[in-house]
């Protein structure tokens, strides 16, 4: 009996170590190109106010405020899908909230202004809780109706909230507006008073910008935290089929209202800082088109993602300051007021078609297109397999030998 040898068999790779329960670990989340590029830019949003002129300062203002806005609406129709067009609305009723809780009693334009004459801090948030209350009149319809019934309903928030505004002089100005009282926090008043850091003056555009930057950190974290966690896989499943989200013991209806008070609340968060960067109220902005853009930013970023909010909002809230700012060196685009094709229009005409090209190739939006690449998955590292010869000297098994005949036993 011969002996044979076996060959061992190639060794598998040896697997990635990972925390307890398949999480990873901090130090592998440190090694991500993911995280050094959140360092940069985090960065480099707080060294921009010592080098930007105040025009770029508040086109970022805008799209922070606007980043405010369409993570709350985001919240509302990308991961619970429940259309709402009266966004703008509770964006107005937080920008003339503020106003008529902090400021004062006065005559300005022919009308009679009232005022609280409430600390600017607690006026700020008393006007976020106002949203939230309006909301909360509204939650019940939001709770009982969905899709397209959910957004006509909503689209009347703004006629009354147009014929509001315009015709309730004492507390919102009339057609001209009413003055916006400077926040003040700690102390330290968010106004034009300069205070030179590093030789550079700040103002009020420079000093809000890192108030903006909070908010808008603490609202992406409140949102990330509600979507992951179990809030965030029931409204995912109220919106990907509400019956059997009934079935298995999801409130459908409350959490559908609530979601509506939570957006209602990040709108009213979005209208204080539009007023702070305005420095003035106009009703004539919180209309119809503002809620289409509001739409418009959720699409193009990626419905249901907190990223792609922000994004959204970047883009459908930078566009216009750009083509306003180089309107004399840009193709068939003109400087507001004479004539030809206006920055705003020029705008609007590209992020609409912006809306249809992510709809029908990404629809994912523009957040998942650098998620779908770094998730990519590459081929692994296998051993060829070669083919074997039908040489007796390369068979992977040893022949057998015939067993010996018997002597009797004819050939």
């Amino acid at each position: 009996m011969s002996d044979t040898t076996a060959e061992a068999a190639p060794e598998a790779p040896a697997a990635p170590v990972t925390a307890p329960g398949g999480a990873e670990s901090f130090t592998d989340r440190l090694r991500r190109p993911r995280t050094y590029a959140v360092l940069i830019g985090s960065l480099l949003l707080l060294v921009l106010p010592f080098y930007l002129d105040r025009f770029w300062l508040q086109a970022g203002l805008f799209a922070m405020a606007a980043a405010i806005g369409a993570i709350g609406l985001n919240m509302l129709t990308g991961a619970t899908g429940q259309l709402s067009m009266g966004h703008a609305f509770f964006l107005a009723v937080g920008a003339y909230g503020y106003c008529v809780l902090a400021g004062g009693s006065s005559t300005e334009n022919g009308h009679t202004l009232t005022g609280l004459g409430l600390p600017t801090w607690l006026a700020a948030i008393l006007a976020v809780l106002l949203a939230g209350a309006a909301g909360g009149l509204f939650s019940p319809i939001a709770g009982r109706l969905r899709g397209a019934y959910l957004g006509i309903a909503t689209l009347a928030l703004i006629f009354i909230g147009q014929h509001v505004l315009f015709n309730a002089g004492s507390l919102t100005g009339g057609y001209n507006g009413r003055a916006v009282p400077p926040l003040s926090l700690f102390g330290f008043t968010f106004d034009d008073t300069e205070v030179v850091v590093a030789a550079v003056p700040f103002g009020s555009s420079e000093k809000l910008w890192y108030a903006g930057l909070a908010a808008l950190l603490l609202s992406a974290l409140f949102a990330r935290g509600v979507l992951r966690g179990r809030p965030g896989r029931a409204m995912n499943a109220i919106r990907d089929h509400r019956i059997a989200a009934g079935v298995m013991g999801v409130p459908v209806a409350r959490y559908r209202a609530g979601v509506f008070v939570l957006s209602s609340m990040y709108a009213g968060l979005a209208g204080v800082l539009l007023a702070l960067v305005f420095q003035r109220t106009v009703p004539e902005y919180f209309g119809m088109i503002l809620s289409l853009e509001y739409l418009a930013m959720i699409v193009i970023g990626g419905l249901g993602s907190v990223a792609g909010a922000v994004i959204g909002a970047a883009f459908v809230t930078l566009l216009p300051q750009v083509f306003t700012h180089y309107s004399d060196s840009l193709p068939l685009v003109s400087a507001p007021g004479t004539g030809g094709l206006a920055p705003g229009e020029a705008s609007r005409y590209l992020y609409g078609a912006a809306v249809v090209a992510v709809v029908l190739f990404l629809p994912g939006g523009l957040a998942r297109l650098g998620l779908a690449r770094a998730k990519k998955p590459s081929a692994p590292n296998r051993p060829k397999a070669t083919k074997q010869s039908a040489s007796p000297n390369q068979s992977a098994l040893p022949k057998q030998s015939a067993p010996p005949k018997n002597p009797g036993e004819k050939s």
